[in-house]
């Protein structure tokens, strides 16, 4: 059987390109009137009722040629610009319209003299264009158009594309009223929205199809694209009030994102996973076995904060799900607010705040000391631990660390080898430890006992890690001077109601899990997740994930990229390179990475190719994911 004869009917303003050409000529003829953004305003205001058919296209033609007093020389200028307009979708498939170029029609409500110069960039010659033609004066001033032009009266479109009869399955492409009503009419088979540059509720309502873009459409007809997956249908749900800057990001790449401001029950993560591809979380939500086992389509989790405790990361891996973090994005908001913390306990800070704003004046020094020369004991010396050490030297603090791993000193910091050590000579204690289970209650009755009398505890950490009870009962009879605390063992998904035994305590600071929630962190954060979430669905780098062998690949050059992740058992990488043998691959590049349970194999190949290999590829067993890049 041969193939169906299909023709490609493309509208040009708000299509192919991101504008609407009369608008931006406009702007060039009007550039020195005093009243250019009314009358502009008022052209783009006749545009939009002519496209939307609330009047007709005669008129709308006739009004706006009227108020853009342009000359033909204006056109040359216009022509420039639109060539930096076209649509980026339409731009990155310019091999579709060059390979089909006997197939695609423009036509077009807008005119010949600036649309044969841009399509035919596009190997579309002038005599499948079909548009209208301006009509000028004796100094080159634009007066009118053609008015025998079946494309300047209303539904012209309809009788252009039937006196062209074409063959086959016609398909038109647009934006507007122009367009859909093709379809009505019985001249068009197929009409496909294009939302790209505009989206119009009457255009989207009318359409067999609606296409974000040009990979979407020939994605939908299987046609030879660019990419091999359009972005439009990977789908991202954010939740817990993840900076917009992120949605901004992702969205920008032609990802479509949903946002969540809360946290979700398991339950209903797993309702909401059905279709997610990406899932962006912070620290409330669990992204437990059960969810990842509904969740079909997931490829990556971005978590929007330092810690991954929340997500299982095993069942991640063996379900060939990548995760990311951010580890260094909030670093400097929590040493601010620990700096700032040892400050306001050591100057008893707190209380005297907490007596004025009952109305009680207590002006006194006793118990208000200067944080220079106390030594500052900081218990784990990773990022945040590090970047503390130089910032409380710089104040006069000296500085001693403790950490399971061999750390190398900063400034004049000491390294102290025993916990026990540490806890004896300092005047203050920060923690700043991982989320690993042995952690839990690391401090203790017993390693608060081995604290200086009237030693100060701050816990930006991890909410297990410390015995709340114990830190109650030191910090009511007077072993500890204070306590700063900003981790619970057990939070709330959501803002609201919340206790703890440490409520009500004099020179206690509690803050409800913001040490690293600033503007700027979650800024910072909103930049970095998205970017490496962008890098492994865009190129398949895996760098900086938390449970997957790190490959940073180099960029993709003409060549299609086949990812295959597959459980780490002997014989696997054997198999792939067989059934690449098999069906004669040309390979540009391979590369490989593993860890104790999963592989993870890139290899870039010729572009020409016998697709059933994919299938075989699929196929191997111990096979997790595979997808094609392109």
């Amino acid at each position: 059987m041969s193939p169906l004869k299909r023709s490609y009917v493309f509208d040009f303003d708000s299509t192919l390109t991101r504008v609407e050409a009369l608008d931006v000529l406009a702007e060039i003829t009007l550039v020195n009137n005093p009243k250019k953004d009314e009358i502009i305003e008022e052209i783009i205001s006749i545009t939009n009722l002519g496209i939307d058919g609330e009047i007709s296209f005669t008129e709308s033609l006739e009004r706006r040629i009227k108020l853009l007093q342009a000359n033909k020389a204006d056109l040359q200028t216009l022509i420039v610009q639109l060539k930096d307009k076209v649509s980026h979708s339409i731009a990155r498939n310019k091999s579709f319209f060059e390979d089909f170029s006997e197939d695609i029609y423009v036509i077009s409500c807008g005119f010949k003299e600036f649309i044969d110069p841009i399509v035919a960039q596009y190997n579309i010659p002038s005599e499948r264009v079909f548009a209208n033609t301006f009509e000028f004066d004796e100094n080159d001033s634009i007066v009118g158009f053609d008015q025998e032009n079946v494309l300047s009266t209303h539904n012209g479109k309809i009788a252009c594309l039937k006196n062209l009869n074409l063959e086959g399955e016609v398909q038109v492409i647009g934006d507007g009223y122009s367009d859909y009503v093709t379809k009505e009419a019985g001249v068009a088979d197929k009409f496909f929205a294009y939302t790209e540059n505009v989206s119009r509720t009457k255009t989207t309502e009318n359409a067999d199809h609606v296409v974000p873009n040009m990979d979407e459409f020939l994605y939908v007809n299987k046609l030879p694209r660019t990419i091999s997956y359009p972005k439009n249908r990977i789908h991202i749900l954010l939740l817990e009030n993840v900076h917009p800057d992120a949605f901004e990001k992702l969205s920008k790449d032609g990802f479509t994102v949903e946002t969540v401001s809360t946290s979700l029950s398991e339950d209903e993560l797993i309702k909401k996973m059905k279709d997610v591809h990406v899932l962006g979380i912070r620290s409330k939500t669990q992204v437990t076995k059960r969810v990842l086992d509904a969740a079909d389509k997931l490829m990556v989790v971005g978590a929007f904060c330092i810690g991954t405790k929340q997500i299982d990361l095993e069942a991640c891996k063996e379900n060939g799900v990548v995760v990311f973090n951010a580890p260094y994005s909030n670093t400097r908001s929590v040493v601010e607010l620990a700096i700032g913390e040892i400050i306001m306990l050591m100057r008893s800070v707190f209380q005297r705040s907490t007596e004025l704003h009952k109305g009680v004046w207590n002006k006194t020094a006793a118990g208000s000391r200067e944080v220079r020369g106390k030594k500052l004991g900081i218990v784990g010396y990773g990022n945040i631990g590090k970047q503390l050490s130089v910032l409380a030297e710089a104040l006069g603090l000296d500085v001693y660390y403790y950490d399971v791993e061999d750390k190398l000193a900063l400034g004049n910091a000491t390294k102290i080898e025993k916990l026990s050590d540490l806890l004896a000579i300092s005047d203050v204690i920060t923690l700043h430890v991982d989320d690993n289970a042995a952690n839990k209650n690391y401090i203790g009755a017993d390693e608060i006992a081995q604290m200086k009398d009237g030693a100060i505890l701050v816990n930006l950490s991890r909410g297990f890690v410390v015995d709340i009870k114990a830190l109650k009962a030191a910090l009511v009879s007077g072993k500890l001077a204070g306590a700063a605390v900003d981790v619970y063992p057990e939070e709330p998904a959501k803002n609201g109601a919340f206790t703890t035994d440490l409520k009500g305590l004099e020179n206690v600071i509690l803050t409800p899990h913001v040490g690293g929630s600033t503007e700027e962190a979650q800024k910072d954060i909103a930049d970095f997740v998205p970017n490496k979430i962008m890098a492994y669905i865009n190129s398949g780098n895996t760098v900086d994930a938390v449970n997957f062998p790190n490959i940073r690949l180099p960029k993709q050059e003409k060549s299609h990229r086949f990812l295959h992740i597959h459980q780490n058992v002997p014989g696997v990488m054997a198999k792939i390179n067989k059934v690449l043998a098999k069906y004669d691959m040309n390979i540009t590049g391979q590369y490989l990475s593993t860890d104790s349970k999963v592989g993870y194999v890139i290899t870039d190949l010729n572009k020409q190719y016998n697709p059933k290999v994919i299938k075989k590829l699929k196929e191997i067993e111990g096979t997790i994911k595979f997808r094609v890049l392109y």
